[in-house]
């Protein structure tokens, strides 16, 4: 049975430990890490933690923070939370950067996607990237059917990678970009070729903006951190 996209509040972001937090010693280093991670838990329905360090060189973290349902509290409440347990933390993490928005059914396709990522699952694919999209003027004054044929070109594209999976989130009017794409992948060097294949679509002429792009690695439980952190 068909079914729409189910509304729901998606917010990342890159963490960066600061020089205070690097001359604790390991010990102390994870209680805080711990007490950090533990407090932030209970702003959202579910926090999946990304190792950022080394695809990237001035972040530690990628953290991804989901919240289920369609009322209009969601987002004052998780930011309320998300302040709250980043107040005692921030003499030791910096947030350099946060991108969120909201799920909502596709004006393109009929149904929800066998490729949309559920972000409340615990399953994750080894491999995340992220990053900010903004569409051109010009996209916005052509009609539906016209958009909707080359949207229906992008989709057939991303069919033929069926092992890699796609969220979109809509951050129009609240954030510098219009949405926010997010890809999980096991495999890097495939999602390479998703990529170049999507960029040579006619609906490419119309971005303006895909970047600045982050790559992350999933860290499934606090003990894996404790090797690098």
């Amino acid at each position: 049975m068909a079914e729409d996209t189910p509304q729901s509040f998606n917010h990342f972001s890159l963490i960066s430990f600061t020089d205070r937090y690097w001359m604790q010693a390991p010990d102390e280093r994870r209680q805080v890490r711990r007490r950090w991670l533990d407090a932030l838990k209970q702003s959202s329905d579910v926090v999946h933690v990304y190792q950022a360090f080394g695809p990237e060189a001035q972040n530690d973290l990628l953290l991804w923070c989901a919240v289920s349902g369609d009322d209009v509290g969601i987002a004052q409440r998780f930011f309320a939370g998300y302040a709250e347990a980043m107040a005692p933390a921030r003499p030791y993490c910096s947030v350099e950067e946060t991108l969120w928005g909201f799920t909502r059914p596709s004006q393109y396709t009929k149904t929800r996607s066998a490729q949309e990522i559920d972000p409340f699952s615990p399953d994750r694919l080894p491999y995340l990237i992220m990053y900010p999209f903004v569409k051109t003027v010009d996209w916005y004054l052509k009609d539906r059917d016209e958009r909707q044929r080359m949207m229906a070109q992008h989709v057939k594209v991303g069919k033929q990678y069926k092992d890699i999976t796609q969220l979109l989130l809509y951050s129009t009017g609240l954030q510098d970009q219009e949405f926010v794409v997010v890809y999980e992948t096991h495999d890097l060097v495939r999602f390479q070729s998703l990529v170049t294949q999507l960029r040579g679509t006619e609906a490419r002429v119309h971005t303006q903006r895909d970047y600045p792009l982050h790559a992350a690695i999933f860290q499934a439980d606090a003990d894996t951190l404790d090797r690098w952190l």
